[in-house]
C-alpha cells in the first residue's frame, strides 16, 4: 500500500468525526504516556559529549516522577524506561492500547552551534523549511526498522512530498494539543528564563499515529555547548521536567474544569534543594537584594519567591532571610517578591544566590511603569532579543 494523499485525507475526516468534546463535566485525565525519544542503537542527535537518547530518557523519567508524586491517581506509562530501541509506530500504539489521555514525546534538537531554545510541536502543516527538516530528522528513525515500508504504508522519510501529505492529516485533538504545547512553552520562558522558539506544526509520524492530544517537545539544542551543559546537569534536567510538569498540571486543571490551580507552591525541583515555600530549609542568610529605581525604559526586575492561595503574613519566619518582602494579588493568588533591580543581570545573579535556600525555584519577573509584563517583552524593550 502506498502512502497516499487520499488515504491521509480520509483518515483526517474519520478522526475529526470521532472527536469528542473535552473539558469540564466528568472528564478526567487518568493516563499519560511519556515517550523518551530514540534509544538503543538509535542515538538521536549528538552533542559534544552526550547522545540525545540519554538526555530524553533522563528528562522523561523525571517528568513521570513528578506527575506520579503530585498526581498519584494518574497512571504514567513510559514507552521506554531503559536504553532500548522502540519503533515509532509502537510508541504510538502503546498510547493507543492504553487509552491514554495525553502523549508527550521528549526530544533534543540539533542545528548550528549558535541555535538555542525550546520548541514544542503538534501535528500539522509545517510552515517553514526548518520545521520540515526537524520532522524529517525525527521521522528518519523508521529507516532503522526492519519492515518500515509495511509499518508506515510506504512512507518515505526522505521525501518532502510525503511529509506534506502527512502534515495535512491533522488529528482530531489539534486544539487540545496546541493548548498543552502553548502552556509548555510559556512555562519554559516565564518560569525558567529559557528562550522559546514557539509552538510549531509539522508532520511527525509518532504524533500522526496517536489518537489523543499529543505533543513533541524539543527541550534544547545539544549542538549548542551551553545548552548541552544545561541539559546534562541534574538541575537542568529537573527544571526542564518541572516546566513540562507545570504545563501538564495547568492543562489538566483546565480540561477538567478546575478553577483553582496551584502552580507556584508545589514545584518539582531537584532533590537536593527545597520546594518553594518549604520552611524546613531556611537557614542560609542571603545578601540583601538591591532596591534600585526603574531603568531608563521604566522597567524594574523583581524576584518572585512564593505564591499562595492564602495570605501569608510578611513577618512569617520563612521570610526571615529577606530585609523586605512585598506581595501582590493576581487571580486570587498572593504572589510574594523581593528586591528591585534595574539591571536584569543583577536580578539573575541574585536569583542564582537562592539556589541552596528554601526558595531555590524563585524566578525573575518584570514590571514596566508599575505593570507586570512578560520577560520576553522586557528583553525586547531592552534590545536583548
Amino acid at each position: 500500500m502506498h502512502f497516499s494523499l487520499t488515504l491521509l485525507l480520509l483518515l483526517a475526516i474519520i478522526n475529526t468525526a470521532e472527536n469528542k468534546p473535552r473539558g469540564g463535566g466528568n472528564y478526567k485525565i487518568t493516563t499519560v504516556v511519556i515517550d523518551a525519544g530514540h534509544g538503543g542503537h538509535d542515538i538521536g542527535c549528538e552533542g559534544s559529549s552526550v547522545f540525545e537518547k540519554n538526555m530524553t530518557l533522563a528528562i522523561s523519567l523525571k517528568l513521570g516522577e513528578y506527575i506520579t508524586k503530585y498526581f498519584p491517581e494518574v497512571k504514567v506509562i513510559y514507552t521506554r524506561s531503559t536504553d532500548v530501541f522502540i519503533e515509532l509506530h509502537e510508541r504510538a500504539n502503546i498510547a493507543n492500547r492504553n487509552n491514554a489521555d495525553l502523549f508527550i514525546s521528549i526530544h533534543c534538537n540539533s542545528g548550528p552551534s549558535s541555535a538555542y531554545g525550546t520548541e514544542t510541536f503538534v501535528l500539522g502543516l509545517h510552515r517553514s523549511e526548518t520545521n520540515l527538516e526537524v520532522a524529517k530528522r525525527e521521522n528518519a528513525v523508521i529507516l532503522m526498522e526492519d519492515s518500515y515500508e509495511a509499518n508506515y504504508d510506504g512512507f518515505d522519510p526522505n521525501s518532502p512530498e510525503a511529509h506534506i501529505m502527512l502534515s495535512l492529516a491533522q488529528n482530531a485533538h489539534i486544539d487540545q494539543s496546541i493548548l498543552l504545547a502553548s502552556k509548555i512553552e510559556a512555562q519554559f520562558t516565564d518560569h525558567y528564563q529559557r528562550k522559546s522558539r514557539g509552538v510549531k506544526q509539522a508532520g511527525f509520524i509518532v504524533l500522526y499515529q496517536s489518537t489523543m492530544p499529543s505533543v513533541l517537545v524539543e527541550t534544547g539544542f545539544l549542538t549548542n555547548t551551553t545548552e548541552e551543559a544545561y541539559m546534562m546537569s541534574e538541575d537542568g534536567q529537573a527544571y526542564i521536567a518541572s516546566a513540562i510538569y507545570r504545563a501538564f498540571k495547568e492543562y489538566k486543571s483546565e480540561m477538567e474544569g478546575v478553577v483553582d490551580v496551584v502552580l507556584d507552591d508545589e514545584l518539582a525541583v531537584p532533590q537536593n534543594v527545597g520546594i518553594i515555600g518549604d520552611k524546613s530549609n531556611n537557614t542560609q542568610i542571603i545578601e540583601p537584594p538591591k532596591n534600585d529605581e526603574p531603568n531608563e525604559k521604566g522597567i524594574i526586575f523583581k524576584i518572585q519567591i512564593l505564591a499562595s492561595s492564602a495570605e501569608i503574613p510578611l513577618d512569617d519566619s520563612q521570610f526571615g532571610m529577606f530585609p523586605k518582602v512585598e506581595f501582590e494579588i493576581a487571580n486570587n493568588w498572593y504572589k510574594y517578591m523581593v528586591g528591585a533591580f534595574a539591571d536584569l543581570n543583577d536580578a539573575l545573579t541574585y536569583q542564582k544566590n537562592l539556589t541552596n535556600s528554601a526558595f531555590a525555584d524563585a524566578f525573575v519577573i518584570a514590571y514596566k511603569n508599575g505593570t507586570r509584563i512578560s520577560m520576553d517583552d522586557a528583553k525586547e524593550e531592552l534590545g536583548m532579543r
